[in-house]
C-alpha cells in the first residue's frame, strides 16, 4: 500500500469510539483526513435537526483535534467535493459509514461507480444498525412487513462487540482547506427557538456514554413499566444521539445484554425499541416509498384532509388544541428538541383521526421540529398511528387522549410541566414554549386555555365514520 492518504467522509457516524470506518482507515498507518460534506441531501433535512447536527459537528471538531487530527468541511454535491479534495491530497481511498434512505443509496452508489471510474478505492461499511437490511430475511427469503416476527428472529442474533477508539489517527503532512462551519450558519432557521432547546441539548459522545450508563445504572430495572409515563424520568434518552450516530446502536444493544445478564427487568423491553429503530430502517430499505405515500397503496385513496392551513390543524401545530395532552406533546417538543414517545403516539392519532389531517402533515411538521429526527423512524411511527403502515393499529382504533392521560399522566405532572395556561405559578418549562415559538403565533401565557377544537367524542365519531366510508368503497373495487 501506498502512503497516499484517505478520505474519511463522516456523516450520521459522528463519534470516534465503535466506528469501523475510523478503525479500517487507521489501521494501516496511512494520513486519515475526516471530511464532513454539506451536500444538497444534508441541507435539505428540517430546521431543528439541522442545527442540533450543527452542534454535533462542533463538538466533534473539537474532538478529533483533541487527539491530534482534525476535521475538513466543505460544502457543496458530495462527488464533486471527493473529487476536489482528491485532487488535492493525493488521496487514493474514500471510506464511509452506510446510510439506508433512498437519496443516500442513489447518491452512495453513483460515487462509488465514480470512483473506481478514477481508480479511486470505495469502501462502505456498517455501523448505523445492528443488522444490515439485506442480512435479515423471513423464511421465505423476503423482507419482515410485521415487527413481532422480526423482533424473534433477531433477539438472539450475535452482534458485533463496539471497538475502541483508535490509539491513533495518522495526519497528513499538509491539511487541505477548510470552510469554517460557523460560515454554514446551520441553525439560521431556528430563529429565536434556538436560545430555548439549547440548555435542553447533551451534545457527542461523551454525554451519550454519560446518558447510557446513568440509564443502566438508575432506570432500566423499571423500563418496561414506566416508559410510557412522560411524567418520569424513565427512558434513556439516547435517540438524538443514535440518528447522528455519537453512539452506535451496537454499545446500546451490549449494555443490554450486559443488564440482561445481570437479571435487570428492563433489558429485554430496552434491546426492543432498539430492533424496533431497526424495523424502520428495514422497511425504508426494502419499501423506500413509506417516506413519502401510504405504505399500503390503497389507502392512497383514503379521504385524508391535505390542507395544512386548516383552522383545526393551525391550533394543532400551535400546541393549542384545548387538550391538554396534545399540546403538552407539542410545546416539550418546540423548548426541548423531542417529544415522549408515548405523547408522540397521542398526537399523531389526534391529528390524522380527530382532525382527519393526512399523516404527511404531521411526519413532515415532526421532520422540521425534532432534534432526534430519524427519516425512517418518524415515517414508521406516523404511518403506524395513522393506520396505514406496516404492522399497524386499525384506523378505527382511535386514541382517546382523556383515557391516554388518565392511564399514562395520571397526577398531571407532565401536562403541568408544559402547559402554563391557568396555573397560578407556571412551571418554568411551560412558560419557555412561548419564548420559543414564532412571535407571529401571538402566543401569551396569562390568555385563557382554550376549549377543544373538537371535541373529542365528536372527532372519534368522524374518524369511525371516515373508516367506515372506506372500507365499503374498498370493497366495491
Amino acid at each position: 500500500m501506498s502512503d497516499r492518504p484517505i478520505l474519511l467522509w463522516l456523516r450520521r457516524d459522528l463519534r470516534l469510539s465503535d466506528h469501523p470506518a475510523l478503525t479500517a482507515a487507521c489501521a494501516g498507518g496511512r494520513p486519515v483526513i475526516p471530511v464532513f460534506i454539506l451536500d444538497p441531501e444534508t441541507e435539505a433535512i428540517g430546521s431543528a435537526p439541522l442545527w442540533r447536527l450543527g452542534l454535533a459537528l462542533e463538538h466533534l471538531r473539537d474532538r478529533f483535534a483533541h487527539v491530534g487530527s482534525r476535521m475538513v468541511f466543505r460544502r457543496g454535491p458530495a462527488l464533486e467535493v471527493l473529487r476536489e479534495l482528491i485532487r488535492q491530497t493525493g488521496a487514493s481511498e474514500v471510506f464511509w459509514s452506510r446510510l439506508y434512505d433512498p437519496a443516500s443509496i442513489v447518491r452512495d452508489a453513483e460515487i462509488r461507480v465514480e470512483l473506481k471510474h478514477q481508480g479511486i478505492g470505495a469502501r462502505s461499511f456498517g455501523g448505523h444498525v445492528l443488522f444490515e437490511p439485506d442480512s435479515v430475511r423471513n423464511r421465505d427469503g423476503g423482507y419482515y412487513r410485521v415487527f413481532t416476527p422480526m423482533w424473534k428472529a433477531v433477539r438472539a442474533r450475535p452482534v458485533e462487540t463496539p471497538l475502541p477508539v483508535p490509539r491513533a489517527i495518522p495526519a497528513p503532512s499538509v491539511w487541505p482547506a477548510s470552510e469554517d462551519l460557523a460560515d454554514w450558519r446551520l441553525g439560521a432557521a431556528m430563529g429565536r427557538g434556538a436560545a430555548v432547546l439549547a440548555p435542553h441539548q447533551r451534545v457527542g459522545e461523551e454525554a451519550a456514554q454519560d446518558r447510557l450508563g446513568r440509564f443502566m445504572a438508575e432506570a432500566i430495572d423499571r423500563y418496561g413499566a414506566d416508559r410510557d409515563l412522560p411524567g418520569r424520568a424513565a427512558t434513556s434518552g439516547l435517540s438524538e444521539h443514535l440518528t447522528l450516530g455519537e453512539i452506535s446502536p451496537h454499545q446500546a444493544w451490549h449494555a443490554g445484554v450486559r443488564a440482561q445478564a445481570e437479571g435487570r427487568g428492563g433489558a429485554e423491553p430496552f434491546q426492543r425499541e432498539l430492533v424496533w429503530r431497526e424495523f424502520a430502517c428495514h422497511l425504508m430499505y426494502h419499501t423506500p416509498h413509506i417516506l413519502t405515500r401510504s405504505w399500503r397503496s390503497d389507502w392512497d385513496r383514503f379521504l385524508w384532509s391535505a390542507d395544512p392551513a386548516r383552522p383545526e390543524v393551525a391550533a394543532w401545530r400551535q400546541a393549542r388544541t384545548g387538550v391538554d395532552i396534545v399540546d403538552a406533546g407539542l410545546r416539550e417538543m418546540y423548548v426541548t428538541g423531542r417529544m415522549h414517545n408515548r405523547v408522540r403516539m397521542i398526537v399523531a392519532s389526534y391529528l390524522t383521526k380527530h382532525l382527519g389531517a393526512h399523516w404527511k402533515i404531521g411526519m413532515d411538521w415532526l421532520a422540521d421540529c425534532l432534534t432526534d429526527w430519524d427519516p425512517a423512524s418518524n415515517a414508521l411511527g406516523w404511518q403506524w398511528v395513522a393506520g396505514c403502515g406496516p404492522d399497524a393499529a386499525p384506523y378505527f382504533r382511535v386514541f382517546n387522549p382523556a383515557t391516554q392521560a388518565a392511564k399514562f399522566d395520571p397526577d398531571g405532572q407532565y401536562r403541568r410541566r408544559w402547559i402554563a395556561e391557568g396555573a397560578r405559578v407556571p412551571e418554568d418549562t411551560a412558560l419557555s414554549y412561548f419564548e420559543a415559538v414564532p412571535r407571529a403565533w401571538r402566543m401569551r401565557p396569562d390568555a385563557p386555555y382554550p376549549a377543544p377544537v373538537v371535541p373529542l367524542a365528536e372527532g372519534r365519531e368522524r374518524a369511525l365514520q371516515a373508516y367506515g366510508a372506506f372500507k365499503a368503497a374498498s370493497s366495491v373495487l
